[in-house]
């Protein structure tokens, strides 16, 4: 890659998924934002069916949308070029510079990576143009030598636009001298020559245990140390990019007087971070009903949240026997919010004439609503803010969804959004209802009226929005405390 006046760089790649780089990179771009410099995140290519959308209507991976915010500056799809959006277990949607290109099975996609690259590249270059520091973010593993060909996600995308890497050990899951050593080990030469060292993540306990942890490491390797960074136990108040943070278990525990949520997770559960605010407050019991068990008889709001494949998780839901859970939920007097592809799934029927998200066909709904939704090829994607009917309270998000909604419900509107446009439905009994804007529950104001709804509370004064800015500060100021980011820096001055 060649420019007039190349852009310091620096790409972290991990030993293995879920090892911390979309954090790291979060964490990285606040540090270095906090020091003065116009610092810009970049993913070549991510797969999540977690997205955020764009001012100029496109969309990208929430962990690029969260780096943005990190760093201070506004969306844009440049910052994640290739999305790839699972709808089955063997392919996903594609989404290039923000747009829909269309389905690949994953052997298929093998084929279309490299017809990628030079999109990637492109984005890139926009990035770099605006930045004085960029942090990207690989994907998986380069020590996935199997599927190196064509890559545009790890080591393929760091050769072509010469960048320096780190490498990112994850010391909670274990193995990590032999992760490290090992990825090292698998690497060629012209590879191995980009990494200039390696950072320890999600260290617990005396940090000193692990002295001689790295002197291995750096002994086997020759790469140097940038640090070991202790376990960062608010990272939890941060939105997560993937649904393998969404752990249903076995059972919830529940305070006594809490308000209890249940969330039955979807096969394509899509957007959770929706959830977040709920899991926020103090007196809320979020709990993520996983396959096999029943939706808690004792709920008193039940939330159908976001999918990627609406059609294939209502049949999801009925394999469960969920259907049925929510329809006695409902008897007992229970709330149901469905957000998205859970208001469509809520309604009459679904129908997929043009095999959007599968083969051609329609489905019954739950039928708690009188609305009926048609998928169409067009993807609504914007930005926008409103109020609640019932409420008065102001909302903000955004939509992001397929399909046109009809139906005698939608004449009792959830929301009014943008310049009086109705959006949502709302049952005769008001207890069953349902809309289409991502990130309804962050607005403080609505979030404390509607669970006052459902239950007589003291509003808890959680801030959402301000406490998200709370720990990424404190995120910032943890990695300056353990890790040697003047040595990134220098690492990353080395693109030029």
């Amino acid at each position: 890659m060649t420019s007039a006046r190349p852009t310091p760089a620096l790409m972290l790649q991990g030993t293995g998924s879920d090892v911390g780089k979309s954090l790291l990179v979060a964490g990285l771009g606040r540090a270095f934002t906090r020091r003065g410099l116009a610092v810009r995140p970049f993913k070549p290519q991510n797969m999540s069916n977690n997205a955020a959308v764009t001012a100029d209507g496109g969309e990208i991976g929430r962990a690029q949308a969260l780096q943005a915010r990190a760093c201070g500056c506004a969306l844009s799809v440049d910052f994640n070029p290739v999305l790839l959006k699972p709808q089955t277990d063997v392919g996903a949607q594609v989404v290039v510079q923000g747009k829909i290109w269309g389905n690949a099975e994953a052997r298929a996609y093998q084929d279309l990576k490299p017809t990628l690259l030079p999109k990637v590249l492109e984005s890139y270059r926009r990035v770099a143009a605006e930045a004085e520091l960029v942090l990207v973010e690989g994907a998986g593993s380069p020590a996935e030598v199997n599927l190196r060909a064509g890559d545009i996600a790890n080591m393929g995308f760091a050769l072509a636009a010469e960048l320096p890497v780190v490498l990112i050990g994850d010391i909670d899951r274990g193995g990590v001298i032999a992760s490290l050593v090992g990825t090292h080990a698998l690497l060629p030469q012209s590879e191995r020559d980009l990494i200039k060292g390696f950072v320890i993540n999600k260290f617990r306990g005396d940090v000193s245990l692990f002295d001689e942890g790295l002197a291995i490491i750096e002994r086997e390797t020759g790469m140097a140390s940038f640090g070991v960074l202790p376990w960062f136990a608010e990272a939890g108040k941060l939105p997560a990019e993937d649904a393998i943070a969404v752990q249903a278990s076995e059972t919830a525990p529940c305070r006594g007087d809490a308000i209890r949520v249940a969330v039955p997770v979807i096969s394509r559960i899509a957007n959770f971070d929706d959830l977040d605010p709920l899991i926020a407050e103090p007196d809320v019991t979020v709990d993520f009903v996983g396959p096999g068990r029943a939706l808690p008889g004792d709920a008193d709001l039940v939330v159908l949240p976001g999918s990627k494949s609406t059609i294939a998780d209502i049949g999801f839901l009925r394999a469960q026997g969920w259907d049925v859970d929510i329809a006695a939920h409902l008897r007992r007097g229970g709330w149901l919010v469905g957000l998205c592809a859970g208001l469509q799934m809520i309604g009459r029927r679904v129908a997929d004439p043009q095999g959007i998200e599968g083969p051609p066909g329609a489905v019954e709904g739950l039928g708690l609503l009188d609305i009926e939704t048609t998928l169409t090829a067009d993807k609504r994607l914007v930005e926008t803010a409103g109020v609640d009917r019932v409420t008065g309270q102001a909302v903000r998000g955004y939509e992001m969804h397929v399909g046109e909604t009809r139906g005698a419900d939608l004449d009792r509107p959830m929301l009014t959004l943008g310049e009086g446009t109705p959006d949502g439905a709302v049952s005769a009994d008001g207890r069953v209802m349902g809309c289409y804007l991502h990130g309804l529950f962050a607005a403080d104001g609505f979030r404390q009226a509607f669970l006052g709804r459902l239950k007589a509370r003291a509003e808890s004064g959680v801030a959402y929005e301000a406490e998200v800015e709370a720990t990424l500060d404190a995120l910032a100021a943890h990695m300056e405390a353990h890790i040697d980011l003047d040595g990134l820096l220098e690492a990353a001055a080395k693109s030029l």
